[in-house]
């Protein structure tokens, strides 16, 4: 049997911007994606604590260290900037490695550098 657990998070990032006139996704600071082990177009779960909007999307590479969160396409109409954003994503471990699977954890600043 497999388990689906969070793989990692990057907790209250601040919507930095909304850009409708895109294709879609999420822009996310490449440093933040590094450090919460995201890759470019993986599968995104994203939670605005503002409005209470979860929706799931892909990830976009953004500026190493801009600090950039920017909701693209029909994504942007689930958030303002400014909103709090908690990001996730998860992955299948099996039965025996959810048992003590520890998820990366993102803490961020109000300027969305690492803490």
């Amino acid at each position: 049997m497999s388990r689906t657990m969070l793989k990692s998070k990057i907790h209250r990032a601040v919507l930095s911007e909304a850009n409708l006139n895109y294709a879609g996704s999420i822009t996310i600071d490449r440093e933040l994606m590094e450090a919460a082990d995201i890759l470019p177009y993986e599968q995104v779960q994203v939670v605005n604590n503002n409005n209470g909007a979860r929706f799931e999307t892909y990830c976009i590479e953004g500026t190493r260290g801009s600090g950039v969160i920017c909701l693209n396409g029909a994504a942007a109409r689930r958030g303002e900037p400014g909103d709090i954003l908690i990001i996730l994503t998860y992955t299948q471990v099996s039965d025996a490695e959810a048992r003590t699977y520890q998820p990366k954890v993102v803490l961020v600043d109000e300027n969305n550098h690492l803490r």
